[in-house]
């Protein structure tokens, strides 16, 4: 410290004159020229790397810019493409539960349909046959009642009668009887069975 000291007091005892204070003309002449050396150097040499520097990043950095603008632009459009798809492929899920919904009711209406065609089917099938089983008791009973009744009016009369007039008389009988039924198909029949023999 004391060093700093003693050279602060010899710079000021060296600098007392007026003449000391400003610059010689040869420092000055000096000065210019190695400042216009200097100057023609940064100008020629350095600014012109420099500014290849600065553009070169400004370059790098355009650049960069472009690539995220274009990078955000891919993004948006492939941000579009998604919700269009999505929309694309809700409006093919809609559209396959419909389809579906409209099978399974043409399904249940084609099974429905089949179930009463088939039941149409056996009530008709049992029809019949209860037709052809009251037909066929119904002819063992003519049968049986003409039987019992040549029977007993051959009793009655002492003497046989012919299988031709025993026969009419049964089936006159018969018709007589299917009047005073209850049942309206005996009815039908005897009128229809009239009718013929008329």
């Amino acid at each position: 410290m004391n060093w700093l000291i003693a050279t602060t007091v010899l710079a000021a005892q060296q600098v007392s004159d007026k003449k000391d204070l400003y610059p010689k003309i040869s420092e000055l002449i000096i000065g210019a020229i190695a400042f216009g050396i200097l100057f023609l150097f940064m100008a020629k040499w350095v600014l012109p790397r420099l500014n290849q520097t600065l553009e070169a990043r400004r370059g790098k950095i355009q650049g960069d810019l472009e690539k995220a603008e274009q990078a955000r632009a891919d993004a948006d459009k492939l941000l579009a493409d998604y919700r269009q798809q999505l929309a694309g492929a809700r409006a093919d899920a809609n559209r396959i539960v419909e389809e579906a919904r409209q099978t399974a009711e043409a399904l249940r209406e084609d099974l429905s349909k089949k179930a009463e065609d088939e039941a149409r089917g056996i009530v008709t099938r049992a029809q019949e046959e209860i037709r052809a089983e009251r037909d066929r008791v119904f002819q063992e009973l003519k049968a049986q009642v003409g039987e019992l009744s040549l029977a007993l009016a051959g009793r009655i009369v002492g003497s046989e009668l012919d299988r031709d007039r025993q026969g009419r008389l049964v089936d006159e009988y018969i018709t007589e009887l299917q009047e005073i039924a209850p049942s309206g198909n005996g009815r039908r029949r005897s009128r229809g069975k009239r009718g013929g023999e008329e």
